[in-house]
């Protein structure tokens, strides 16, 4: 279902149109900005906090293992690269630009799908299977962002003693299965923490890196472009390589849009502008003028930054930082899944709110579970986070170039501006994003593979049961009988009738309903109330009450409904039932019964999807949520006829 635009400029967030609404005094709206803004630097920034733990260390040593030890111009040309990227990328992309392409204030690549579908007026398949990429690699991406944080923070306990050399691997595995096992608690306990710990975060970098600037005042020449440019030229492949190290200092920039429908854009602007970007380039130039000063300060420089008696409260707080780092990118994952999951590319899985005043808060048992071995394996495989720092570039890259192509459809197709003007804008991030996937596709080998490997996994997931929900639905079709065929036979003929209304789930409210057939044609009774009762999924992210509800009277005991939800709503079928009442639809819920169909699959012989794409969307059904669960219909007033069908 697409649902036309209110507006072909890029709007305002929702949030911030809330935060601003004129029935708020000045008090009440600063208060609110300011804590959205301490809030979105735990959350929104939390991953891109913790790449100065290894992002340069990594640029570094792959300039330094060519060139028999980092030289002068290796460290300066790196540092400017790095603080180009997270300018172009950052703030010119992100901050400057995406933010402003929201779909009804909710930003993240399914949004910006959705977004440009509708702005393209029809269903296009290259939009779709790029969003889908996009997705797919942001699963891999929260995989691999709490191993590298995680293992990368622990790491800082050798410097204190290289005793603890053989416990870092334990200790990250310990830390992130009880990361893993709160998860079900929700985050609305710790949240309020996590803003405070990460601004505590960012001083601390700031701090760090003022501490050592003045010991090379000449790596403030890094601040020069040319520098980054200059050493590409000279460096040839030793420079993509190391361009894919610099890449690490940018992970995390999704989650600024990605987290755009919590937070609002103007408090996500200032915190980058105020806090973030100067705290995160503070630190860089104080590490590369600390190895400028002392080469062996190379092997980590970002803890080598601080006295000896401030490494363990350093550890500790960089230990908080990546946890907060790794929560945010979870809850992404949760937040991706269920939108996923209202577009029709994943099956109904298990959702809990873990919080009675933020709808966002939730909780997905069978991902968390996923998740969690991901990254369990990617730690044992892998080991440290220099050899993790190979495969971590390309799923973000990968999910940044998806990003690209479509916000240019958006740019073009609905903020109307020319094609040419839009290729303008966005060729020149395409192109950047372009060359840093290259750059770390040469890590391909070396564990690059890894994100991809997941990636298609999800990707195949995705596409087999968009199609294999496609074939069913065909099937169940082939033999339906329209329901105003099957009405109007039964006016003819009318069956035995039982008080009460019978309201029967369909996913086509043109045809019968499968159980309805069943019901007729083996109890051989009619309800005196029918209702044909579909539920719409709509590419936007909210849809309200005015819109939610909609009835048809198809004849003297039959009526269409057709509830409609957006992608970031939970189906609540009671709720959305209260307001039928307003709309003359009297009844009794406790005199209403629910069918539903539970189909048994099993795989054709010669059918239209591989046998291995059969029995892949077998086990997704198996694995989904019955409806009643998912839909919150009471348990007690459900009946369920099942059907055996084969695909």
């Amino acid at each position: 279902m697409s649902i036309g635009s209110k507006s072909d400029q890029p709007p305002d967030v929702v949030a911030d149109a809330q935060a601003c609404a004129p029935q708020q005094t000045p008090e009440t709206h600063n208060a609110r900005f300011w804590t959205l803004f301490v809030g979105c630097i735990g959350v929104v920034y939390g991953d891109i906090g913790t790449s100065p733990l290894y992002a340069l260390r990594e640029a570094l040593l792959a300039a330094g293992a060519a060139h028999g030890g980092a030289q002068r111009a290796d460290v300066i040309g790196l540092l400017s690269l790095i603080l180009w990227t997270l300018t172009i990328i950052v703030t010119l992309k992100y901050v400057v630009i995406l933010l402003r392409a929201d779909n009804d204030g909710e930003g993240g690549t399914l949004s910006l799908m959705a977004l440009a579908q509708r702005a393209l007026g029809r269903p296009s398949t290259p939009v779709f299977l790029l969003g889908v990429a996009g997705a797919s690699l942001f699963f891999g991406d929260s995989m691999i962002t709490p191993a590298i944080s995680v293992l990368s923070a622990v790491e800082g306990l050798k410097l204190v003693t290289p005793a603890f050399d053989p416990y870092v691997l334990p200790i990250t595995i310990g830390i992130i299965i009880g990361l893993f096992l709160v998860q079900k608690r929700g985050t609305a306990a710790v949240a309020a923490f996590f803003g405070p710990i990460t601004v505590v975060w960012f001083i601390l970098l700031a701090i760090g890196g003022l501490r050592h600037i003045a010991d090379d005042m000449g790596v403030l020449a890094a601040i020069n472009p040319l520098y980054a440019v200059d050493f590409l030229l000279k460096n040839g492949m030793l420079g993509l390589i190391a361009l894919g190290a610099v890449f690490l200092a940018v992970t995390g920039a999704e989650a600024l849009y990605a987290d755009l429908g919590h937070f609002g854009r103007k408090p996500i602007q200032m915190a980058w502008i105020v806090l973030v970007f100067p705290s995160l380039a503070l630190n860089y130039l104080g590490q590369g003028a600390l190895v400028l000063a002392n080469p062996a300060a190379i092997e980590n420089p970002f803890f080598l930054l601080y006295p000896d008696w401030a490494l363990i409260p350093v550890v500790v707080i960089a230990t908080l930082a990546t946890i907060i780092a790794s929560q945010a990118v979870i809850t992404g994952a949760f937040s991706l899944a269920r939108q996923a999951i209202q577009l029709g590319l994943l099956p109904r899985l298990d959702v809990r709110h873990t919080s009675d005043e933020h709808a966002g808060q939730i909780f997905m048992p069978q991902i968390n579970l996923m998740l969690l071995i991901g990254v369990l394996f990617l730690v044992v495989l892998f080991g440290s986070s220099s050899k993790l720092a190979t495969a971590y570039g390309i799923a973000v890259t990968g999910t940044m170039v998806v990003t690209a192509c479509l916000a240019f459809i958006v740019v073009w197709k609905r903020w109307k501006w020319p094609v040419w003007a839009a290729a303008l804008l966005m060729t020149p991030f395409l192109v950047i994003d372009l060359i840093f996937l290259g750059a770390n596709m040469v890590k391909l080998f070396e564990g690059g593979y890894v994100p991809l490997g997941i990636g298609a996994a999800f990707m195949i997931s995705m596409w087999t049961w968009r199609r294999g929900s496609a074939i069913l639905l065909a099937k169940t079709r082939r033999d339906d009988i329209p329901v105003l065929e099957l009405i109007s036979m039964l006016e003819k003929k009318p069956p035995q009738r039982v008080a009460g209304t019978a309201v029967f789930l369909t996913g086509a409210p043109e045809t019968a309903p499968t159980a309805l057939m069943h019901s007729l044609k083996h109890y051989k009774v009619l309800h005196e109330k029918n209702v044909i009762l579909t539920i719409v999924n709509a590419n936007k992210p909210r849809i309200g009450d005015d819109g939610r509800v909609q009835i048809q009277e198809i004849g003297d005991s039959f009526m269409r409904v057709a509830m409609t939800f957006g992608y970031m709503e939970e189906p609540n079928v009671p709720r959305a039932l209260a307001l039928c009442r307003k709309m003359g639809w009297k009844f009794d819920i406790m005199s209403t019964s629910f069918f539903l169909s539970r189909r048994t699959l099993k795989a054709a012989r010669g059918g239209e999807m591989p046998a291995w794409q059969d029995n892949l969307f077998i086990l997704l059904a198996h694995n989904a949520t019955d409806a009643s669960s998912y839909f919150q219909i009471p348990t007690g007033r459900v009946v369920e006829i099942g059907t055996q069908i084969t695909v």
